[in-house]
């Protein structure tokens, strides 16, 4: 009996061994599949300054889902995104990040890339890459309807204006500009610029037209200023918009490939279409 019992213990240990086995090799064979499936290309954006970025509510306009939230990305640059991540042959994936977190995400690998109506100028390329231009634009200044400054034909109109801009972007820097200019603290995003101007806070800040034109069209209390006299001085860089990327990037070149594939039409149809769909002014 002994014998048996122990002959028995033996072959239910041998077939176990073997069940195992199996279990095994399936376990091989599905992690195997998961290497194979799509990867991921990590998009930081603010989703906050339309009609390049913004967040809402559900996917409609073909909107992204943002990582980790309940909310979804839409915009202009939410679709240049997935025309690269395309090109790439990679899953895009919005990651929602602060202006001012963008570059450290970016350095530390938390994102693959910047798509967020940033400028490649000199003082950001001695931290990341970036890509070709994908958009180009001027600057002007955002308004109250009705007021004093929306007649302005020069940016000398708004001496002793109080005015703002965004926080580290040349936005601010070009503020200097206007003489006599009633400077004020810098913001953090738009959102918060559009309240300012509402509530009497500023009498203006400067933005790009194709936010401009988005601010106004979502209230009908702000308009744009486009300087048909003298005009902010800029650097090409300073109103071109390119993709971030960390320094050495091996999708560089293929990201170049892509935008260049998108033409002048198309891009100019994506942003009317992008102003179109914004969300209305918060």
């Amino acid at each position: 009996m002994k014998k048996r019992t122990k002959l028995v213990s033996t072959l239910l240990l041998s077939a176990a061994i073997l069940l195992a086995g199996c279990g095994s090799n399936e376990t091989a064979g599905s992690s195997s599949s998961n290497s194979g499936s799509k990867e991921t290309f990590k998009v930081g954006m603010e989703a906050g300054y339309a009609p390049f970025n913004w967040s809402q509510n559900d996917n409609s306009n073909g909107a992204v889902a943002i990582k980790g939230s309940a909310e979804f990305a839409g915009g202009y640059d939410v679709e240049i995104a997935k025309k690269i991540a395309e090109g790439l042959g990679k899953e895009l994936e919005i990651v929602k990040t602060e202006w001012d977190g963008l570059v450290p995400a970016l350095t530390s690998g938390k994102i693959d890339a910047i798509i967020a109506g940033m400028s490649p100028t000199a003082e950001r390329k001695e931290t990341i890459d970036f890509s070709e231009n994908y958009y180009k634009s001027n600057l002007v200044m955002v308004v109250k309807k009705g007021g004093k400054y929306e007649n302005a034909t020069s940016i000398q109109d708004f001496n002793g204006a109080k005015v703002t801009a965004q926080l580290n972007t040349f936005h601010y820097s070009v503020i200097d500009q206007i003489k006599g200019v009633s400077k004020q603290t810098a913001m953090d995003n738009f959102p918060a610029m559009r309240v300012a101007l509402e509530s009497g806070i500023i009498d203006g800040y400067v933005s790009e037209r194709p936010e401009a034109v988005s601010a106004s069209a979502a209230n009908e209390n702000f308009a744009m200023v486009e300087f048909k006299e003298e005009g902010f001085q800029t650097s090409e860089d300073d109103t071109a918009i390119a993709v971030g990327l960390k320094k050495g990037s091996e999708d560089t070149a293929k990201i170049n490939e892509v935008l260049k594939g998108i033409t002048e039409e198309q891009r100019t149809a994506i942003m009317d279409t992008a102003i179109k769909n914004q969300p209305a002014a918060k």
